[in-house]
């Protein structure tokens, strides 16, 4: 946002310097990009009068002409009466023209950016030119150089030409996305009212911005029609429009074309030139139409059909395949409604009756229309900042009365006001506590009063309340937080305190939750796995692939990608997505982990909010299989887990056969139910492990040995307990395989827990100590009827080493007791 400080001071004092008032700004404000001395590009440059103008005793296409410059210049050549001699090649240069002169020494304004050209007393076909008299392109206020620029307004031969027309400016630019909750700051008006604010300087608006002014019919006959139909009130709450017959289309006053050229606007003509300067002064977009090219006299407003094309102004043709509101003419679409109009009805310089429109587009609508067609004009800039509809009557009522003074004509038809939003007072009650706990300060309530009053709110104290008004320009304040932020700003940041908060130094309360994931990251991560983090959201034809039906996720309307339109109901397809592009970037062998939450659809009541499940996923893979079944691999790394977690007495049960509650059947559903199990911690059901079943498999390309498991975090958490610590050994361990043949029916787990509890029984009896691991399931080809179990042992006593005979000893009892038991036979 580009600010001209000499505009703004029209309407409040700014009696600081410069730098300071960047300073502030950026303190108070908004952050400064850019501050640009104005004033340097004009310097020098003299407002003279054209004393004679006679053609060149040797060229046909210049004049020489003598200047009267009230002798402000000094160090140039001058004739007897003090006249300055200045060869011109316009051909609408003439005696008693008030021109802008640039002497010798002086650099051209529109060089000033680039290579500076510096002028100089030069011979011009045997004439010495002091310097040039200047066109609207040379001062860099326009394109126009087929001729001098003629100067108006009440100036006198000596002035300064940056002085007389305000070009002596300061132009600060302000980062937009400082305002991007702030419409009124993208207006002249907005600024000026702010500034006075942080000088803590009461700001009085215009009486034309606070009153809506009915502009009245000069007692002629309305000749023009003109009417509106708003089809769209929602997001059109205002449209205001009216006719003005015989306008006289030109350039318009020099005063009007710095205004636009200071902040970067080029000037067209006086009928946009005003619409354009009125949209800077208040932030409000105005449009006008050429009505001769109107074909209907109704301006419609409606949402555009797809197919329909429109070409807006500048000759560019967009095909409204987005939709977007637009402006109608009958039906037919002559502007993109808050964004930018159409060339069909541009005004221009044969344009004798035009329609001015001041509109209120909604921000959300604007806005989209802005980025499908990449059109980011200083009205959608504008509109989409929510801009007050109260303020459009008296902004129409005031361009109204300025184009027909300056342009001519007179109005033609009854101003329409299509208001859907009335005129409603907004007001908030703020207790000045509540403002002085959040900023931690120490305002009283009528110091408060005044900081509010100076930007025009309506204050009214009552004891330590205030009751405020809320201007209708300041359509961002909601809420008391609000007003918070309003008096801290104007109070200035910089005031306040700098004293830290009391707060206890006693150190944070671990939190639970987070404490037990890392410590299930540790163990994973030194047991060779890593930590994935995958989206919560997946494809349908995953879910599909896994077993798990779409119609249980909760399905998100306006996805990110296709790929992500549903919540997963487990973490398990996510990891096993992974498997197949790891192997194929050559990691032959690994394990990823995930922890995460997942949603199942259905699971309560009345559900206003999804529920979580926090899972922990586990997934083994390995190119070339190992011996063994995949299933005990990913055992090893589960029963590691609950061990470090110190999780006892852990069972195993085939997943085949056992009934699962709703969201446990989407968790089991990627499972091969004859070669996986549920596990247990008591009676508590913590997760499943096992083997994919064969179609997902194929279906992500896996290899065939992968194994997986998935544990429910919070009852593991619940039943996780502190494990104490035990000194390492100071005596050697005996470690020995032990293999038992038993029937094909029987199962691995039954003699497994079985072995373990005659070992606890050695360990109360004896004090031993052990380890006991599955390492293989064999089955021999011609031996359909057994199976082969090969338990590793580790052996040890705390207070001896044990001797050969004494492991020994210990195996047999373990095989007899089986074979007792099981009739289960040692190899």
């Amino acid at each position: 946002m580009k600010v001209s400080v000499n505009w703004v001071k029209k309407f409040t004092d700014v009696d600081l310097p410069t730098d300071e008032l960047v300073e502030k700004i950026g303190a108070q404000l908004g952050a400064v990009e850019e501050v640009v001395d104005l004033g340097k590009k004009y310097q020098g440059i003299i407002i003279a009068k054209v004393v004679s103008c006679q053609k060149h005793p040797n060229a046909d296409k210049l004049s020489v002409c003598l200047v009267n410059d009230a002798r402000a210049v000094k160090d140039v050549k001058r004739n007897k009466d003090g006249y300055v001699e200045v060869v011109c090649g316009a051909p609408n240069v003439a005696a008693g023209q008030m021109v802008a002169w640039l002497p010798p020494g002086v650099v051209v304004p529109n060089t000033f950016d680039k290579e500076k050209f510096v002028l100089e007393a030069r011979e011009i076909r045997g004439v010495v030119s002091n310097g040039m008299i200047a066109s609207a392109r040379e001062l860099a206020l326009g394109d126009d150089h087929h001729g001098i620029l003629v100067l108006d307004g009440d100036v006198k031969p000596g002035q300064s030409f940056a002085k007389a027309y305000g070009l002596d400016d300061y132009i600060i630019d302000i980062e937009n996305k400082m305002f991007t909750h702030r419409p009124d700051l993208f207006g002249m008006l907005g600024i000026a009212r702010e500034l006075a604010g942080i000088q803590r300087q009461p700001f009085k608006s215009p009486s034309w911005y606070k009153e809506e002014i009915t502009p009245l019919s000069d007692g002629r006959k309305n000749v023009l029609r003109l009417q509106v139909k708003n089809g769209l009130p929602k997001l059109v709450p205002r449209f205001c429009a009216v006719a003005i017959k015989d306008v006289k289309v030109a350039p318009s006053p020099l005063w009007l074309q710095t205004y636009l050229v200071r902040v970067g606007v080029r000037p067209i003509n006086n009928i946009v030139d005003l619409t354009n300067y009125y949209m800077l002064l208040t932030a409000q977009p105005l449009h006008a139409y050429d009505y001769d090219k109107l074909k209907t006299g109704i301006l419609g407003v409606r949402m555009s059909k797809k197919g329909e094309s429109l070409q807006l102004i500048g000759n560019k043709t967009v095909k409204l395949e987005h939709e977007a509101i637009v402006i109608t003419d009958g039906d037919k679409p002559i502007g993109l409604g808050g964004v930018m109009g159409g060339a069909s009805t541009e005004v221009d310089s044969s344009t004798k009756n035009i329609v001015l429109e001041v509109a209120n587009f909604d921000m959300n609508a604007t806005r989209r229309t802005a980025m499908a067609y990449g059109l980011f004009t200083d009205a959608a800039t504008r509109f989409t900042k929510n801009q007050s509809p109260l303020q459009n009557r008296a902004v129409i009522a005031k361009a109204l009365d300025d184009i027909t003074r300056i342009a001519g004509g007179r109005m033609a038809s009854p101003l329409i006001d299509d208001n859907r939003v009335g005129h409603i007072t907004r007001s908030l009650k703020v207790d000045k506590q509540f403002i002085n706990q959040r900023l931690g300060i120490s305002l009283s309530g009528s110091e408060m009063k005044r900081l509010l009053e100076n930007v025009e709110f309506g204050v009214s104290l009552q004891g330590d309340v205030l009751k405020i008004t809320i201007p209708f320009w300041r359509t961002d304040i909601a809420i008391p937080e609000d007003i918070v932020e309003e008096v801290g700003r104007l109070y200035g940041y910089d005031h306040l305190s700098l004293s830290l908060p009391t707060r206890s130094i006693a150190p944070a309360k671990l939190d639970a939750e987070l404490s037990f994931k890392s410590k299930v990251r540790d163990f994973l991560a030194a047991a060779g796995a890593n930590e994935v983090l995958t989206y919560s959201f997946v494809h349908g034809s995953l879910l599909q692939k896994a077993g798990q039906n779409p119609g249980d996720s909760y399905h998100i309307k306006n996805a990110l990608s296709p790929d992500l339109q549903y919540y997963r109901q487990s973490l398990l397809p996510s990891l096993l997505e992974k498997i197949h592009p790891n192997i194929k970037a050559g990691y032959d062998e690994f394990a990823l982990f995930e922890l995460g939450r997942t949603h199942v659809r259905g699971l309560l009541d009345q559900e206003k909010l999804p529920e979580e499940f926090r899972r922990l996923a586990f997934v083994f893979a390995r190119k070339s299989p190992l011996a063994g079944a995949p299933y005990y691999h990913a055992r090893w790394f589960l029963d590691g887990l609950m061990l470090k977690l110190g999780i006892s007495d852990l069972d195993y049960e085939p997943l085949h056969g056992i009934k699962l509650s709703k969201e446990g059947i989407a968790a089991a559903a990627p499972y091969e139910p004859n070669r996986s199990a549920v596990v247990k911690a008591g009676q508590e059901v913590i997760g499943l492990v096992g083997e994919p079943r064969a179609s997902l498999k194929l279906g992500l390309k896996l290899p065939s040995y992968t194994s997986m498991f998935e544990l429910d975090m919070e009852t593991v958490q619940q039943l996780a307990g502190s494990k104490p610590y035990v000194p390492l050994n100071r005596y050697p361990s005996t470690e020995q395989d032990i293999t038992l043949k038993i029937g094909q029916d029987m199962s691995v787990q039954q003699l497994d827990v079985y072995l373990a509890m005659l070992l606890d029984e050695q360990h109360d009896q004896n004090g031993y100590k052990y380890d006991l691991s599955v390492i293989d399931v064999f089955q021999k080809p011609n031996d359909k009827q057994h199976k082969q179990i090969t338990w590793h042992i580790i052996l040890e006593h705390p207070e001896r080493t044990l001797t050969t005979a004494e492991a020994n000893d210990l195996f047999d009892k373990l095989s007899v007791a089986a074979s007792k038991k099981f009739k289960a036979e040692r190899i």
